[in-house]
């Protein structure tokens, strides 16, 4: 059964989180209320989850619980309002209605393989999907909150794979290009500098000390909103265009985090990140240092 659009925005955030835990699904179960199977149904939108189970991933994910439990309200009120729709059914006659079968378990729902194409610009089950992620939602969850690059207008779809436990994939230049969240670097990165935009997106350069490697994502966008990566002497990253970029495609990614994909950094480099609204206005750009700590935007922050 394919989830509802409000379930499938919390799911993509949810699993965006999972993936930066990094747990496997048998560890997430073990710290949590929550057992394996119902994890895996949470994750896929098949049932709606319990909020508490909302709020012990985002601690494990070190993430602020808002907006999840926002997707989440919003979720169990659509379920709550199809639910009272249901019409009654009338009997006439003397004999009393037949109770009804006893309903059958639900069976739990076989994980999802990792998909085999690079990532690019992707979708949930992308949804997510988490233009501001618990916004995408893509490490072993394939996100937005949930929040990736794409290859298509599709919600964003996390794979669960449980080698999410086994660490990070991939280190220095071997994760040029690649995913924060498939490569399992985004699970506890450094915040190196954070931006307001005028439009209210925000924009944030992040560092993996276990992957070496950097990143920019953003949420709170709109639908068209795009950002990019850049090096410190205002040289695009190579293929910048299809591989350090990302653009918000549709509900799903404005409701998650979107990121770009990485690229190798050590201590002392300096990143870029720019933003371009839909609108058509001007570009934002902010830098930040690797190594140095949470920065406030610099005399360097401008507009375009």
């Amino acid at each position: 059964m394919t989830p509802s659009p409000e379930r499938a925005r919390l799911a993509a955030a949810l699993r965006e989180l999972r993936a930066r835990t990094g747990l496997s699904m048998a560890a997430l179960a073990d710290r949590t209320s929550s057992s394996k199977s119902s994890w895996e149904r949470y994750l896929n939108g098949k049932t709606l989850p319990p909020r508490p189970a909302v709020q012990e991933l985002c601690r494990l994910a070190d993430e602020p619980d808002a907006r999840c439990l926002a997707l989440w309200e919003r979720a169990e009120s659509e379920w709550s309002g199809r639910a009272a729709e249901v019409p009654e059914v009338r009997h006439t006659g003397t004999r009393p209605p037949e109770p009804h079968p006893k309903q059958r378990p639900e069976p739990v729902p076989r994980p999802e393989p990792d998909p085999t194409s690079p990532p690019g610009h992707r979708g949930v089950a992308a949804v997510a999907v988490l233009a501001s992620v618990c916004a995408v939602a893509v490490g072993g969850v394939t996100v937005g909150l949930f929040l990736l690059p794409r290859e298509s207008a599709e919600p964003r779809t996390y794979a669960l794979s449980s080698s999410a436990a086994d660490g990070p994939h991939c280190r220095g230049a071997a994760c040029e290009g690649k995913s924060p969240i498939r490569m399992v670097c985004a699970a506890g990165p450094d915040s190196v500098a954070s931006y307001h935009t005028a439009t209210g997106a925000r924009m944030e350069l992040r560092h993996s000390k276990e992957c070496g490697t950097s990143w920019a994502r953003m949420w709170g966008t709109r639908i068209g909103d795009r950002i990019e990566m850049t090096t410190v002497d205002g040289r695009k990253i190579r293929n910048s265009h299809t591989s350090r970029s990302a653009e918000v495609k549709n509900d799903v990614d404005a409701e998650s985090y979107v990121y770009t994909p990485m690229t190798a950094t050590r201590p002392g480099t300096v990143i870029r990140a720019c933003f371009r609204p839909a609108s058509g206005g001007e570009k934002e750009c902010f830098d930040g240092r690797v190594g140095q700590g949470h920065q406030e935007p610099s005399a360097n922050s401008r507009r375009q």
